[in-house]
């Protein structure tokens, strides 16, 4: 676990809720970004991207719903929207 994910963790032994799965899902992104700038021709990767941003906005929508204080605490650990 990186440490943004650590820092929004609820508890010690926290790994899947939304908070720690937006965290992990961003490093993917950031990653897979990287890695599509460099080889432009692998679609596999590019799918993977969209599909990683697709679950990451459900996931910040499913947490704007639930928890309005969490969401902004994430948005901005994470430097998501400005």
């Amino acid at each position: 676990m990186n440490k943004n994910a650590k820092e929004l963790a609820i508890h010690d032994k926290d790994t899947g809720s939304s908070e720690i799965q937006i965290a992990l899902l961003t490093e993917k992104i950031d990653t897979l970004s990287k890695h599509i700038k460099k080889f432009k021709k692998d679609k596999h990767s590019t799918l993977g991207l969209t599909k990683s941003v697709n679950k990451r906005k459900k996931l910040l929508t499913y947490l704007k719903k639930k928890n309005v204080e969490s969401y902004q605490k994430v948005i901005k650990q994470l430097n998501l929207r400005k």
